[in-house]
């Protein structure tokens, strides 16, 4: 079973820092969703730029993946969601509400309560790079910018999680360890 499937349909930096936290590592296509293609694993990530077709065709199959992506969640799997790196975007595939404004910005993000998503960032240097913020969600809040608005969300369904993110930083390494340690524990 690999750790993490970037969908994604060339190389990326993205490979290299698994590969540094000790995860297994591989990309997939997103037509390949819901196929036998796509090989087990605990994180599905789409990195920023997924729905800009400058930078690949990611973002084309991803509505057709829905089910599939919603069944992967509840069964105890991360799905990683960065921005789509287009002026505004909704996210019609996933089983909440979320749109996304394009706005480069360097914040100190302000946490909402406490929540593991937010390991994401930790012992990242500040100010982190923002692409953007949510205009609209009826997900969980764990992140919001300098100005209030949202830069993470966070959707537990069954005993996984769903995380979207702004955020234009490379993710830490704890994330991933708290992560797999609360799949471990069967708390996802």
């Amino acid at each position: 079973m690999n750790d993490v499937i970037l969908l994604w349909d060339s190389p990326l930096l993205f490979e290299k820092l698994f590969l540094e936290y000790g995860l297994n590592c591989s990309r997939a296509l997103s037509i390949s969703l819901g196929t036998s293609y796509l090989p087990a694993c605990k994180f599905i990530i789409l990195p920023t730029g997924f729905a800009n077709k400058q930078y690949t065709k990611t973002g084309t199959w991803l509505e057709q993946g829905k089910q599939f992506l919603e069944k992967f969640v509840t069964k105890g799997g991360t799905l990683l969601v960065f921005s789509p790196l287009i002026p505004e975007y909704w996210y019609k595939w996933l089983p909440f509400s979320l749109k996304y404004v394009m706005e480069e910005n360097s914040c100190i993000p302000q946490s909402l309560g406490e929540h593991s998503a937010q390991k994401l960032v930790k012992n990242i240097a500040l100010p982190l790079g923002c692409d953007g913020y949510f205009a609209e969600t009826d997900a969980d809040v764990a992140l919001k910018d300098n100005i209030g608005r949202p830069i993470m969300v966070v959707k537990e369904i069954g005993d996984g999680m769903i995380v979207a993110t702004t955020i234009h930083e490379l993710p830490s390494a704890e994330f991933f360890e708290c992560r797999c340690a609360c799949t471990k524990k069967g708390k996802a």
